[in-house]
């Protein structure tokens, strides 16, 4: 099932495959991309030094470790009375829910893991005051190294827009007329801005990882974490017995991994 059948209408904004690595290779192994950093010795000449021993992460690994699956049945009768095919239409909402679901619990295990820490000040992103000293105070965690990471994102809830939107528009002429035109985000301040549903960023158990980011926020740099997926989502019409109609049923895989060497780069923002 390819996720561009899903309906498009109502679907949620996913980001997941924006900031992580994805793999759907089937590998047996993930091998970690990172060995631990080195911090070089500053001392009078001497001409000795102290031998380290390089960590190579090898106990940090990516497993599959779980589900994501719902099945329904459709009658016979049900087909009969509707002049749509409801069971393509049934199979699009269920790959499409489970598209979410990954993306929630992929950002939710992003944050989680993350050891970067920011706290914004009283009112959070819905205060527009606050939005520029956020995303300047936000950029010191990523300022200063050699790679110039000119894209860091940044992951809100719908309803921390209307801090986005108030700035925006007071902002310089030409930035201001493109709020007033089309008032989305995109790009703010260098970030790329990902705008989830309320409700996203959650304090449950998702699967086998118990998560707590109510309240919590997420930025980092795309690309040093990942996560895998070994096919696409499956789905499969199967007939069941004692039923007219039969059965739609979608499964997906999902593993992920931030690696250690670079948790530091992902910033768990707490909201003031």
């Amino acid at each position: 099932m390819v996720w561009a059948n899903a309906p498009r209408d109502f679907e949620k904004r996913l980001s997941s495959e924006k900031i992580c690595k994805v793999d759907r290779s089937n590998s047996k192994y993930i091998w970690n991309p990172y060995t631990s950093a080195v911090t070089t010795t500053i001392q009078a000449i001497a001409g000795t030094y102290s031998v380290a021993t390089p960590t190579f992460s090898t106990d940090d690994t990516l497993t599959v470790a779980d589900e994501f699956i719902y099945g329904e049945h459709i009658y016979d009768y049900e087909f009969l009375s509707q002049k749509t095919d409801i069971g393509e239409a049934r199979m699009k909402e269920i790959v499409s829910s489970i598209a979410t679901a990954i993306d929630k619990f992929v950002v939710n295990n992003l944050l989680e893991d993350g050891t970067g820490a920011y706290t914004t000040p009283i009112g959070g992103f819905t205060t527009a005051a606050n939005v520029h000293t956020i995303i300047g105070d936000l950029w010191t965690k990523f300022a200063g190294y050699i790679t110039n990471f000119d894209n860091p994102y940044l992951v809100i809830e719908s309803t921390d827009v209307t801090g986005f939107y108030q700035a925006g528009v007071t902002t310089g002429f030409n930035t201001a007329d493109a709020w007033y035109n089309n008032g989305w985000i995109g790009n703010f301040g260098g970030f790329d801005v990902y705008v989830l549903r309320a409700g996203t960023f959650v304090t449950a158990t998702l699967g086998t990882t118990t998560v707590s980011n109510a309240g919590r926020r997420l930025a980092g740099i795309p690309g040093i974490s990942t996560y895998c997926q070994p096919r696409e989502v499956k789905w499969e019409e199967k007939g069941v017995s004692g039923k007219t109609g039969y059965e739609v049923m979608a499964v997906g895989y999902i593993g992920f991994k931030l690696w250690n060497a670079k948790a530091a780069l992902t910033v768990d923002i707490l909201l003031g």
